[in-house]
């Protein structure tokens, strides 16, 4: 079987150390020669670098691995980019929950005005690391997972249309894992499932056994109930903000009880919950920076004092299985049926053909053919043009520079009351991402 040759794009991220994990075990299906990191942080990645070089050299010593900020020498021979980068770091992230709730309006990493000032720091960086792969690596094939998807994905589809690039993202993959566990099974694997929306903005309309048993009714009856929480009788599950997220989602389900929903949609159909339950001076970008980045930091300094990882305290993220899955499929031809972020192209039969949706997709050595969705009713197709012309204008203005499109985009979101908060929140934005986004006149 043929060996891999990596490189992880965001090498200094607090996700790195879980995706070398997730690939160590699975090197029998998916077999690597090579792994290297790349970030324009030499500084934060060297911490990363120096504890997974450790881990490596003890636990799979026949893989070559290197981390570097150069471009050529990170994505010269290599045949997957797995790109999960941050641009302007948590500090930013920052900004984006937070100048929003000056104005009462939720702040989020990837929904409402944070995911859109998020994504115009966002596109040129990937599409400056496509480009590097294709002129140094050009059969290789980029698997990215940087935020937020769904902007990134409609710049991708617009600047580089013909790039071997996949869009994908994780979050249905938990919310699937919590369904397997309310449903006793011991993966979501044993599920199959219709799935159709945008990144972050989506619904389950059928989730079948292998038999083909209906599994809605339970999850239904459950969610109804409980959200996503998986055992209500303990205490907490999780982190308190994801807690809130998984529960709400009881609420979320009510709007429309015939489907399944994405957590996220809880930010477009209940924003006024959102901000009351926020604390504008303490964010979620506060909760991470004081739990994971510390922790996961801490640990990699501790591999590199000691010269050991035996007793290595990194976890394996979920999301990175998913990673995994999806190069094993194009790696071995698997045909293996997995939720990407493509374009539309009359999957979803009355939807923009051009809007980039997140469906079920099975996936090959060639990349992936579309599963038919057909029509989907009027309350998703509503939301979800509403949404989706948010994203164009993004785009669009990130490629004409224009203060306009970006203004009617704000203006466009379902979570912001009005155009001249829209506004404001802008001129906000556009200060504090001086560094980062194109001039917009």
């Amino acid at each position: 079987m043929k060996k891999s040759s990596v490189v992880i794009a965001g090498g200094g991220s607090t996700f790195t150390p879980g995706i070398v994990l997730m690939l160590l075990d699975h090197l029998e299906r998916f077999p690597i020669r090579q792994i290297k990191f790349y970030d324009n942080d030499a500084k934060r990645q060297e911490i990363i670098a120096k504890s997974c070089e450790i881990l490596l050299r003890e636990r799979a010593p026949e893989i070559a691995f290197s981390y570097t900020t150069d471009p050529e020498q990170a994505f010269t021979d290599v045949d997957f980019v797995m790109a999960h980068i941050r641009v302007g770091k948590y500090a930013m992230r920052e900004q984006d929950e937070k100048i929003p709730m000056r104005y009462n309006v939720l702040g989020q990493e990837t929904c409402g005005p944070g995911g859109i000032a998020y994504g115009m720091r966002s596109i040129g960086a990937i599409i400056e690391m496509i480009d590097f792969m294709e002129k140094y690596s050009p059969n290789a094939w980029m698997l990215n997972y940087s935020n937020p998807a769904a902007i990134v994905a409609e710049a991708t589809r617009r600047l580089r249309p013909k790039s071997k690039i996949i869009n994908i993202c994780d979050m249905p993959v938990g919310i699937e894992e919590r369904m397997a566990a309310i449903l006793g099974l011991k993966s979501r694997k044993e599920m199959q499932v219709m799935y159709y929306g945008l990144n972050h903005f989506g619904w389950w309309s059928d989730i079948r056994d292998s038999a083909g048993r209906d599994l809605m009714p339970r999850i239904k009856e459950h969610v109804a109930k409980y959200g996503y929480v998986v055992n209500p009788k303990a205490h907490q599950e999780t982190e308190p903000s994801w807690n809130d997220t998984y529960a709400k989602a009881k609420d979320v389900y009510a709007v429309d009880p015939d489907t399944l929903p994405n957590t996220y949609l809880k930010y477009y159909l209940f924003p006024d919950y959102v901000v009351k339950h926020t604390d504008p001076n303490h964010t979620r970008a506060n909760e991470v920076m004081e739990h994971r980045e510390k922790n996961v930091f801490a640990i990699a300094r501790e591999i590199i004092e000691k010269g050991t990882a035996k007793e290595c305290k990194f976890e394996a993220d979920a999301h990175a299985t998913y990673i995994v899955d999806l190069a094993d499929a194009i790696a071995t031809n698997t045909k293996a049926r997995m939720l990407l972020i493509v374009e539309n192209g009359g999957a979803i039969e009355n939807f923009d053909p051009t809007a980039m949706v997140e469906i079920p997709c099975i996936v090959g050595s060639n990349g992936y053919e579309k599963v038919c969705i057909g029509r989907i009713p009027q309350f998703q197709k509503g939301l979800m043009e509403q949404q989706v012309s948010v994203e164009k204008l993004v785009v669009e203005a990130w490629i004409s520079g224009s203060y306009q499109k970006l203004w009617q985009a704000l203006t466009l979101s379902k979570t912001v009351p009005s155009a001249s908060v829209a506004k404001q929140i802008l001129d906000d934005l556009i200060v504090a991402n001086r560094a980062y986004w194109p001039e917009l006149k």
